[in-house]
């Protein structure tokens, strides 16, 4: 029976997407809109990985380093990485999740990839510019990865700029389920015509 894969990372390309103007295109700079981001997303385009995203990649590379005894005190971002990394130690790193589930009548092979896993609580590693209180309300992580770990009591978003560490953490209680995003997905990409799109590119092997 065929079944389709669904991570955060899509569904948070679609969200984001919707904050533009859906109609809007690329200016004379060549610049890419959200939508169009996302239309690369759902096509499983690969795109160059920009400095945020790899600033992003190498604290967490830090983080793992130093939870394995690597001695990086002169790093610039030591201070907050090695907070994390006292957070994470002991838990399971780098732990994929998978579910498999039918939402709207469709298989659907939930996916994610868990930076720690310690004592029931999935954390998640972030690295910003900026931050403030409850800045991943709204994020379909937490839901997701909740649906993906049903022993899960908590999820914490520890967030770093490299200078100071933020944790921001929402119990089990607090987290509504991921399915009517997904549901609503799948609407939206019925209206749009593009579910036949999503159903070649994302089918799960």
């Amino acid at each position: 029976m065929e079944r389709y894969l669904m991570t955060h990372s899509l569904l948070s390309s679609w969200l984001y997407a919707l904050k533009d103007n859906p109609y809007e295109v690329a200016g004379e700079d060549d610049k890419l809109t959200a939508y169009d981001e996302f239309l690369l997303t759902l096509r499983r385009i690969q795109t160059p990985t920009n400095e945020a995203m790899q600033k992003g990649i190498d604290f967490e590379d830090l983080v793992t380093r130093i939870v394995g005894g690597y001695d990086a005190t002169y790093h610039k971002w030591y201070d907050p990485a090695a907070k994390i990394a006292g957070i994470v130690k002991g838990g399971v790193l780098q732990c994929r999740a998978t579910k498999q589930t039918v939402i709207r009548n469709i298989p659907v092979f939930l996916y994610g990839r868990i930076d720690a896993l310690k004592a029931g609580v999935v954390h998640d590693i972030k690295f910003s510019g900026s931050y403030e209180t409850g800045k991943y309300i709204s994020s379909t992580q937490h839901p997701m990865y909740m649906e993906l770990v049903p022993q899960a009591t908590a999820f914490t978003y520890l967030v770093s700029n490299g200078e100071h560490m933020w944790p921001e953490t929402y119990t089990r209680e607090e987290i509504p389920s991921i399915y009517p995003t997904i549901s609503g997905f799948f609407d939206w990409l019925d209206i749009r015509g593009l579910m036949s799109l999503y159903k070649e590119k994302w089918q799960a092997l």
